[in-house]
């Protein structure tokens, strides 16, 4: 029985039927590579099956504290049930490209039953007619809920269901697992109270931890190491308000050695930079077409893990955040990449000032009872249309694996993400890496982004013009060589020194003669006084 922590538990009182806090993959495999070159549903369940003692989050679900009064518990499920995790469907004839983003929104849409253990994986079939997939193709939808995983905490779940050989690893379950029974009110309570007279000594704990990041801070920010200049709130855009409870899904995938050949071009920029970039002017593009783009540039929330290396395998979230703006405002890709680059060092050093893991341990002092009523009046007051937002969208970079990965034996063939999104902020753009690809896909609510397609499509329009910004690169050589054309009128003025020496000597006799006559004249002058 463990507690979760006030930061994962706040994904647990933001879960309403318009914003189920769940984050998850789309895998695409190729069937051909596996032992005699299909796969059947029920080769996946025993794989699955097989599995599961490898990640403590398939089998642990949430046990409530009465009324909310503390942070709820993970339990071993004693009922646990793997086909009601584990499920089949099929995209009708032809199967192409844009059934599968509807059906994945579909899915994603769907909350997660809070009282049994927090996962899905749905098997799509009938990927029969997308572009650069093979026939035959099945993809697994996988949605994990937030509270149980973060970003970095879903690679080792990942990797507990793929191989990196065609022929799966014998991994057979344990067989002597049984689950927890549900421990008993009166226990709960008793946790309850014993953490509320430990509660102020963890707080000043953390406070007597934040003091020494606060004064670095300060010391920065007067030494101009961080600038707090372009700290302000994020502009109200379509973005930004009461999300519905439809969603739609959509992904467009990049190739890696183009992103680093643009990255290249300015020195000390990164892959997240440029994605960052490439974001911002797929946005630009999308809300320039809709006619409502703001003035000000939009403002990106990026998760930093603050995972230390022993925790890979610990349940729930280990994250903090910097915000970034993403130069939405200026139209020049290379001008906004140098934007951005500036502003998430900038963002960086702020975060790294202060500590990012101390911030995320104040979010285990909030009272449980009041953010789940604060953040179900929240929804239902629509308060979010109220305010300007402290960010328009989420963007989160899932690094994937260089080698190719097996599930039951199907090659993995793409590698793609959802996530979730609400009141305030509807959209999430997840980023994956899987292999020599980089996929950026985003989640939004179909409200907001009714048309995804062509949100995708100024995504790629945005990667293409940077590609293509390698001329735009010449002119600041030609800014380093200005100096150099100008050199000419310079050896002109050269030439103008030498006249001018000459005029001076025949200046030189005229003062010489002028400072003979200057001694009779102080002498009438001082006579005169």
């Amino acid at each position: 029985m463990e507690q979760l922590s006030g930061q994962d538990a706040s994904f647990v009182y933001l879960d309403t039927p318009n914003t189920p806090m769940h984050i998850g993959s789309v895998g695409i495999y190729d069937p051909s590579t596996a032992p005699g070159g299909f796969v059947r549903f029920k080769d996946i369940l025993a794989h699955v099956e097989s599995r599961l003692d490898k990640a403590r989050s398939f089998r642990q679900k949430l046990v409530r504290v009465p009324f909310d009064l503390d942070h709820p518990y993970w339990i071993d499920d004693p009922n646990f049930d793997l086909e009601y995790h584990v499920r089949h469907i099929a995209l009708p004839h032809p199967g192409d490209w844009r059934q599968l983003c509807i059906q994945v929104a579909r899915l994603h849409a769907r909350g997660m039953d809070l009282s049994k253990p927090l996962w899905e994986f749905n098997i799509v079939e009938g990927l029969d007619n997308i572009e650069g997939l093979p026939k035959g193709c099945f993809a697994l939808v996988a949605k994990v809920h937030h509270a149980a995983i973060d970003g970095m905490s879903g690679v080792e779940l990942s990797a507990a269901v793929h191989d990196i050989e065609p022929v799966p690893v014998d991994r057979s379950a344990k067989p002597k697992w049984k689950g927890e029974n549900e421990p008993a009110v009166t226990e709960m309570l008793m946790r309850t109270w014993m953490n509320s007279v430990t509660q102020p000594v963890r707080f000043a704990k953390t406070l007597a931890q934040t003091v020494p990041g606060a004064a670095r801070l300060i010391r920065e920010v007067a030494g101009g190491d961080v600038s707090l200049k372009g700290a302000k709130m994020a502009p109200q855009t379509i973005l930004n308000g009461k999300v519905s409870p439809h969603r739609v899904w959509d992904s467009t995938v990049l190739p890696l050695a183009g992103i680093r050949s643009i990255k290249d071009r300015i020195e000390g920029a990164t892959v997240n930079d440029v994605i960052l970039t490439i974001i911002g002017g797929g946005l630009r593009k999308y809300l320039q077409q809709r006619k409502a783009l703001p003035k000000d540039s939009l403002t990106a929330m990026a998760p930093i893990s603050v995972r230390a290396e022993g925790e890979k395998e610990a349940l729930g979230n280990l994250v903090s955040a910097m915000l970034v703006q993403l130069g939405t405002h200026i139209e020049d890709p290379m001008e906004r990449l140098a934007f951005v680059r500036k502003e998430a060092l900038n963002s960086k050093a702020m975060t790294n000032a202060v500590g990012a893991r101390t911030l995320t341990e104040y979010s285990q002092f909030i009272p449980s009872g009041l953010a789940g009523l604060g953040a179900r009046l929240y929804s239902r007051l629509g308060v979010s249309n109220l305010h300007s937002p402290v960010f328009n969208v989420v963007a989160t970079n899932v690094p994937g694996p260089r080698v190719p990965l097996y599930f039951a034996g199907a090659k993995m063939v793409r590698m793609m993400g959802t996530g979730p999104i609400f009141d305030g902020m509807g959209m999430i753009n997840a980023i994956y890496s899987y292999g020599p690809d980089i996929a950026i896909s985003f989640t939004s609510d179909r409200e907001m982004i009714p048309d995804p397609a062509n949100y995708a499509a100024a995504l790629n329009e945005a990667y293409e013009e940077l590609l293509g910004a390698t001329p735009k690169a010449a002119p600041k050589a030609e800014t380093a060589v200005k100096p150099e054309a100008k050199a000419a009128p310079a050896k002109k003025a050269v030439v103008k020194p030498v006249k001018a020496k000459t005029a001076t000597k025949k200046q030189t006799v005229k003062k010489t003669l002028a400072k003979a006559a200057k001694p009779v004249a102080k002498p009438k002058a001082k006579t005169k006084k």
